[in-house]
């Protein structure tokens, strides 16, 4: 997978919502009123660019969007205090993240959900997925679980009670099929269909690469009772920045809700 440097990431971020070039006076107390947060450049970054470019200015937000290409780095940034706050996880990721690399962060309300989708560029349906096929899933275990999950719901294995979306290949109990799994890399599954008979894909992937969810998938979650919403995360006690305060309000707004019912078409829900 492609991975900027953070370097090269802050040089090519994208300045929005109002934020113009200053005199070297107030430049600091420019930077200051400015937040900086992190993203995945689909949906969040969109959904973000909309807000800065139509809602912030009358809250007297100004946001400087920082994207990236993987789920690593976001939070090294933000723990690096390079970036004030990221947009791109959900609490299951997250959890896993603060387990293993001991983050203070504090997550906030849920915005949108994702929906993870089964994809293939020869199999039409499910059912036909072929004996011994290659079947591709996210590497990082929230999002494996789920995927397992979600091929045990339609039918392709079956897994030990109980384990949900924290299922492991261990907790196989039947493969009829006899399917191969290929563990990836989150943002290389999309890539992954030209060698699987199917790839269990990422929302923010597959609309990257023009995918479209509701449509192209063979099959997707859905959004009850779904604790897969992505949201925005901040380090802990940042909670009450003004700054964050607002964007908050502005992203859990109708306008919002409206925004990404409209682009999205159901291939991304709105989570409030």
């Amino acid at each position: 997978m492609r991975r900027r440097s953070l370097a090269v990431l802050a040089a090519a971020s994208l300045l929005v919502g109002g934020l113009a070039a200053c005199g070297s006076d107030d430049s600091s107390s420019e930077a200051s009123d400015t937040l900086k947060i992190g993203v995945s450049p689909v949906p969040h970054g969109e959904i973000l660019k909309y807000v800065a470019d139509n809602l912030a200015a009358a809250e007297g937000l100004k946001l400087e969007i920082v994207e990236f290409n993987d789920y690593i780095q976001p939070n090294v940034a933000l723990s690096e205090k390079q970036i004030d706050a990221n947009y791109f996880q959900h609490i299951p990721y997250l959890e896993e993240e603060v387990a293993a690399k001991g983050y203070t962060f504090t997550a906030l309300k849920p915005v949108h959900i994702e929906p993870l989708g089964v994809y293939s560029k020869t199999v039409k349906a499910i059912a036909d997925v072929p004996a011994g096929g290659v079947v591709a899933i996210p590497n990082d275990p929230s999002n494996s679980g789920r995927a397992l999950s979600l091929l045990a719901k339609n039918g392709l294995l079956t897994l030990k009670d109980g384990v949900g979306v924290k299922a492991t290949e261990k907790d196989i109990t039947a493969n009829p099929k006899n399917l191969q799994f290929k563990a990836l890399e989150a943002a290389q599954l999309p890539r992954s269909l030209e060698d699987t008979a199917i790839s269990v894909i990422n929302g923010n992937y597959a609309i990257e690469t023009g995918l479209k969810p509701s449509t192209d998938a063979l099959a997707l979650e859905t959004g009850d009772d779904n604790p897969y919403a992505n949201l925005v995360v901040v380090r802990t006690g940042d909670e009450s920045d003004a700054r964050i305060v607002k964007l908050e309000k502005l992203l859990h707004s109708a306008e919002v809700k409206k925004f990404i019912e409209d682009k999205y078409q159901g291939s991304v829900l709105a989570a409030f």
